[in-house]
């Protein structure tokens, strides 16, 4: 009895010791899944931080008067800001949100793009109808391009050869070489563009355009339109379907685009520019961003003061978070 006593211990001793290790194992897979929300909250002046798996929001900063854009650093160290009646783009330690410096941006900067190195800043200065060029590390303004009228819609190319600048009023998407900042190409696009983002192959180039309710896709190479989507929602007059921003899985098969007042998600085949599905969300969904491994879509809904939060692949919407006032953009850290 004594032996066989003995014998139930060590056994027991044994599970707990397996159980620890598989917990060990496992933790950091866990944590390799779990990421942290960035929205920026334009009549709060401040960005929310919110658990993506939950949708739990952790914290609010403040970051100065009506931030729009927002990035990741390369190395996911640092968070940019467009702090536009700040004029300025706020550096943020991406982990603690303490401001680590500033970035000199030009006038009322609405949206900005970090260059495929990381090293620039290419910021669309709507009021003065121009680009400001800075240099990341040394924290400087290193040049401007003139471009057409309220640029807001800017991105650039994966390669390193093209920053694309759309201006609302003048229906324009200005074509700015890197190696020298100068606009090499315009192409008319459909009224008030918004949303300007390259495929992550870097061969085509999809423009949102707010007024005709359409996004128009070009090929990069030869600056051709491929194709004009138009959208169709059942009970949703057309006057509300105004096209913002667009994400594109890295794969190349989905293409993501918020329909503003018409409170929808368009679910696109990027492959053949069809429309498959239309993902109801909050009121006045401005812009989106996929997680890093792509399993989950994050939506911005402006006038609801909440983020959606979308399954991924079947599209489901699970929940929506109320986090603030005027939700704009969204940035997102794993």
């Amino acid at each position: 009895m004594p032996h066989e006593l003995a014998r139930m211990k060590v056994i027991a001793l044994m599970r707990r010791c397996i159980l620890i290790w598989l917990s060990a194992l496992l933790l950091p897979l866990a944590v390799a899944h779990a990421e942290t929300v960035y929205v920026t909250l334009e009549q709060e002046g401040a960005i929310a931080a919110l658990e993506g798996s939950t949708g739990k929001v952790i914290r609010k900063v403040p970051v100065g008067k009506r931030p729009r854009g927002i990035a990741l650093s390369h190395d996911r160290s640092q968070l940019f800001v467009a702090v536009s009646d700040s004029h300025v783009i706020r550096i943020l330690d991406a982990r603690t949100l303490k401001r680590v410096g500033d970035l000199p941006s030009g006038n009322d900067p609405e949206t900005f793009a970090l260059s495929s190195d990381g090293s620039r800043l290419y910021v669309s200065n709507e009021d003065d109808h121009q680009v400001s060029v800075v240099d990341v590390r040394a924290r400087k303004r290193i040049g401007t391009v003139e471009v057409g009228i309220e640029p807001e819609g800017i991105a650039a190319s994966p390669d390193g050869r093209w920053v694309v600048s759309a201006s609302e009023t003048s229906n324009m998407a200005h074509w700015i070489a890197t190696d020298n900042l100068t606009i090499r190409d315009n192409t008319l696009l459909d009224p008030r563009p918004r949303g300007v983002t390259f495929s992550h192959d870097g061969r085509q180039l999809w423009i949102s355009s707010e007024i005709a309710g359409s996004v128009q896709v070009f090929d990069v190479e030869s600056r051709r339109l491929l194709k004009r989507i138009q959208f169709e929602i059942p009970a949703v007059t057309r006057e509300k379907i105004q096209p913002v921003g667009i994400a594109l899985t890295r794969d190349g098969r989905h293409a993501y685009v918020a329909l503003g007042p018409a409170n929808r998600i368009a679910v696109i085949d990027a492959g053949s520019f069809e429309v498959r599905d239309y993902l109801l969300v909050g009121q006045r969904v401005w812009n989106l961003a996929l997680s890093p491994d792509e399993s989950r879509l994050y939506t911005a809904n402006g006038l609801s003061n909440d983020v959606s939060i979308i399954r991924l692949p079947d599209h489901k919407v699970e929940k929506s978070v109320v986090v603030g006032q005027l939700p704009w953009g969204l940035a997102v850290l794993p």
